[in-house]
């Protein structure tokens, strides 16, 4: 046993609720936002089953995030949990500018110019907030508006270098909503003046995951990596799907990013709504081949903004998601801006646990053999073989060790029906992988012999109460210990 062993058991916690908060294996990642953005609130919402907190950078001021990355640490500090932070950046978001009168009617038919000079828009011409809108777009392309909800097509770009368009799917027009162009070729950058700014907030703080918005191609990831790591920052990037160009570059994207999030508002707006399902299918199943947590996110249970129960439909929409074999659900208005946030979580954490405990599919190793070419083929055929133990053996631990995070991803990606429980000696690792299925991380950092970091673990996890005298336990790990070497090292033993 370590020397020092007591420094990792917290006798102050309520153990039952950090035990119960870890059954649920499908996480849940919740907007903050007016309507949860109190430490009793978030307290409240992270007992109800949140696992991740989402800041929306596209609303509200630096002030107000780090009150709010503030009390999140405080959770963590006192209470039996380990909750992650995401930062969503806002990306190159297309709006139209102010309309004279309020809003503005179009009719099918109608021709108007969008203009990027900044003007009161009108019935004839209308500001976009893109200065190269007229050099992208091309005769015949659609443009909509409103999350889709008016279209026009391009009829020509003016000497003056405005476009001129056609109405075809009319409606009320607004200030400020949103522009689509589904089928230009952008050439905005993916990290705009705004998120530079928002970067700058954000190395400054404890942020486990920074979303990209509005992904294109693999280089926009490597740009924003390049960043984080000049500033020595340790957080991870999940790259957005929800453009054509991004489901496109898929296997590019989900290879050079640390996770994904399927955005469905933009993504059902770029591409035919009806593809949505399968992509999202497609993405979930190609994130869990790699090992990268996915994120299914949209209107995930909207209605329950104003209502107290769910549509039948965000019910079966959510149980999909989980059965399909999503690392996270995310909530976005439901929580941010609610009138029951707290119900919110609790409604969706039932229907998780409902489905995990009768319908899930765990256990997934025969998609997952190890590849020969894989340049981690060792470790990752531990990994492989730990799951499979575990499941012949029915386990009621799965233990894994980690420097990098890759051995925790590896585990879950297997989605195992033991609990897994992961080790590592990076403190910002803890809360990063709060983020993936099933697994719930510990903070260590001792270097003994590899069998007395193996007995520190189950001692640990007893005095947590995730184990009691007697459970079956399968434990990974490396040695030498000191070398840190990637996981070699496969052990089955007897909780005492």
């Amino acid at each position: 046993m370590a020397k020092h062993i007591e420094k990792y058991l917290h006798q102050e916690y309520d153990n039952e609720a950090g035990r119960l908060h870890a059954y649920k294996r499908t996480k849940i990642v919740a907007t903050v936002g007016p309507a949860c953005d109190t430490y009793d609130k978030l307290l409240e919402l992270v007992k109800a089953g949140v696992n991740v907190f989402r800041l929306n950078f596209s609303h509200g001021s630096h002030q107000d995030k780090a009150k709010t990355i503030e009390f999140i640490q405080q959770i963590n500090k006192t209470q039996p949990y380990s909750i992650a932070i995401l930062a969503d950046l806002q990306g190159p978001k297309l709006r139209v500018g102010e309309l004279e009168g309020g809003s503005i009617e179009l009719i099918p038919g109608d021709e108007f110019l969008f203009t990027n000079e900044k003007i009161i828009g009108t019935k004839s011409r209308i500001f976009v907030s893109y200065d190269n809108l007229h050099q992208d777009v091309k005769k015949g392309e659609k443009i909509l508006l409103d999350d889709g909800k008016l279209e026009v097509v391009v009829e020509e770009i003016t000497p003056s270098n405005d476009v001129c368009v056609k109405v075809l799917l009319g409606g009320t027009l607004f200030p400020k909503k949103g522009v689509n162009l589904p089928d230009t070729n952008i050439s905005l950058p993916a990290l705009t003046a705004k998120d530079l700014t928002d970067l700058d907030f954000i190395f400054q703080h404890p942020i486990d995951w920074i979303a990209l918005s509005f992904v294109r191609s693999p280089d926009c990831i490597n740009n924003l990596k390049d960043l984080i790591r000049k500033t020595k920052h340790n957080a991870k990037v999940i790259a957005k799907i929800e453009m054509p160009q991004a489901v496109k570059h898929l296997r590019e994207i989900i290879r050079e990013s640390d996770g994904i999030m399927i955005a469905r508002g933009d993504l059902g707006v770029e591409l035919p709504i009806e593809e949505v399902p399968l992509i999202q299918k497609d993405i979930i199943k190609k994130c869990i081949h790699r090992a990268k947590p996915v994120i299914v996110a949209t209107q995930m249970m909207e209605s329950m903004i104003e209502r107290t129960k769910p549509n039948r439909s965000e019910v079966t929409d959510v149980a999909n998601a989980v059965l399909e074999g999503a690392d996270a659900l995310m909530l976005s208005g439901e929580t941010a801006m609610g009138s029951h946030p707290k119900l919110v979580i609790e409604t969706m954490t039932k229907i998780i646990l409902e489905v995990e405990a009768k319908a899930y599919y765990y256990n997934r190793d025969e998609m997952l053999r190890p590849q020969a070419h894989s340049p981690s083929l060792l470790s990752d055929a531990i990994c492989y073989n730990a799951c499979k133990l575990a499941e012949d053996v029915n386990a009621e631990a799965l233990i894994g060790m980690t420097q990098s995070g890759y051995t925790g991803f590896m585990l879950s990606s297997y989605r195992p029906k033991a609990p897994i429980y992961v080790f590592t000696k990076k403190r910002s690792l803890v809360n990063q992988l709060s983020l993936s299925w099933g697994v719930r991380a510990f903070f260590y950092d001792e270097e003994e012999s590899l069998d007395e970091i193996f007995q520190d673990q189950i001692n640990i996890l007893k005095q947590r109460s995730f184990l009691k005298k007697g459970d079956v336990v399968v434990s990974t790990g490396s040695t030498p210990v000191h070398l840190h070497l990637p996981t070699n090292v496969l052990k089955i033993a007897t909780a005492e």
